[in-house]
């Protein structure tokens, strides 16, 4: 995996404050990618101190946002639109509090016309708190 450069991340998503779920995509290659993600009090899927379920959800839909952002920056295309088509096989396992930072990685089953399959996994303090497998539909592709 290649190591990014610290950039603003809302340059490789469409998502906007208060809708931003990662902080930092942190590696990249051909077939995945990393985040991370500290969660402060102003998260908006905040209830009781914990990142609620679709905060998790959001944040694995991102961080695959942030990764063809990424990409297409670099072969200087526009940053494509995804929307989440289906989530299948979602498993939490612990809901993170305020202050933890989440790693969330990325791998790419499939890739097909304008959709990608991918699973995402969530780790927090190193332990899995939540993994899903995710249909993306790709808009505004070049």
């Amino acid at each position: 995996m290649m190591e990014i450069e610290k950039i603003d991340i809302r340059s490789l998503i469409p998502q906007r404050d208060p809708f931003v779920m990662i902080d930092h995509l942190s590696h990249t290659d051909e077939r995945s990618g990393c985040s991370e993600l500290q969660i402060r009090k102003e998260n908006i899927f905040l209830s009781d101190d914990f990142l609620t379920e679709p905060g998790l959800i959001e944040n694995i839909a991102q961080t695959a946002a942030a990764r063809i952002g990424y990409i297409c920056q670099k072969e200087k295309r526009p940053v494509p639109v995804g929307y989440i088509g289906a989530v299948q096989n979602l498993a939490i396992y612990a809901l993170p509090r305020i202050h933890d930072r989440l790693m969330t990685e990325i791998s790419i089953k499939n890739e097909i016309f304008h959709v990608s399959i991918i699973t995402g996994r969530i780790r927090c303090n190193e332990q899995l708190i939540a993994e899903c497998e995710m249909k993306i539909f790709i808009s505004n592709q070049s």
